[in-house]
């Protein structure tokens, strides 16, 4: 590694939007270190890019502190962190079993926390740092038959941004992102993209990460993508009563496939 490079922790780098960004972050001069569950995905990536890996379940806060200890022990500076790694739950809060449901909250939710509280020695070493929180748009409004996931996503995005004002003053930048349909291994998308009028919706793993590396480099704060899908999020937060009874009535998320299981997005 050379010397001028800086070190990006990604987790949920095995797969779907923190593979793709782990290639563009690379691109642009950024080493490495990929965290998630799949040893063999993991080594096929840091393979193409040249990057370390690390095997971590992030929703066991011993787990992360552990493999943070590893990381900062070789790279005690880190310039970025990006929390991506998450799994989905199919189903309502009345369906999914309790177990799955707990699951959920610890990947999505805990798992951004404590890799934050693991890896913050680093990022304080690193100075100007930044994290990057993966959240969700389905983390701004209501989705259908999605209830424990976008619950999930609904406490990341409140951790994200009191995490900005919490962490600016030791000068350690946010970026929350809340990306809509995005077509991965596990989360293809087909009856979006099957239907040629909503094809337009759906994005690629690569194009999100390059619109994050761009709003990383541009020092944003939060961002939606695609654009438009920011009004979810508002409409949610001015007409919460509106939006539930439309959504009960009529189940707008019905063509929305949510990931299996998995790391990433």
């Amino acid at each position: 590694m050379s010397s001028e490079q800086r070190v990006a922790v990604i987790t949920g780098a095995s797969s779907g939007i923190g593979a793709a960004l782990a290639g563009s972050l690379s691109r642009r001069g950024w080493h490495c270190v990929l965290l998630a569950r799949r040893a063999d995905r993991l080594n096929q990536i840091a393979a193409e890019i040249g990057a370390e890996i690390e095997i971590c379940d992030v929703s066991s806060a011993a787990a992360v502190s552990e493999t943070a200890a590893r990381v900062l022990e070789h790279h005690p500076a880190i310039g970025l962190l990006v929390n991506n790694a998450g799994i989905p739950s199919h189903g309502s809060f009345l369906s999914a079993s309790p177990e799955r449901i707990e699951q959920v909250i610890r990947t999505n939710y805990l798992g951004s926390v404590w890799s934050l509280r693991a890896f913050l020695p680093g990022l304080e070493r690193g100075r100007p740092s930044g994290v990057v929180n993966i959240v969700s748009v389905a983390g701004t409004t209501v989705v259908p038959d999605a209830g424990p996931y976008s619950a999930s996503k609904h406490a990341q995005l409140a951790f994200s941004r009191a995490l900005r004002a919490e962490l600016k003053p030791l000068g350690i930048s946010v970026l929350t992102v809340n990306p809509g349909p995005v077509t991965t291994e596990g989360f293809p998308q087909t009856r979006l993209i099957n239907k040629r009028s909503m094809r337009w919706t759906v994005l690629t793993p690569e194009r999100i990460a390059e619109k994050i590396a761009r709003a990383i480099a541009r020092g944003k704060s939060e961002v939606v993508f695609p654009r438009w899908m920011r009004i979810a999020g508002i409409s949610t937060a001015l007409f919460p009563s509106t939006v539930t009874r439309v959504v009960a009535r009529g189940d707008p998320g019905r063509d929305v496939e949510l990931p299996k299981d998995g790391e990433g997005e």
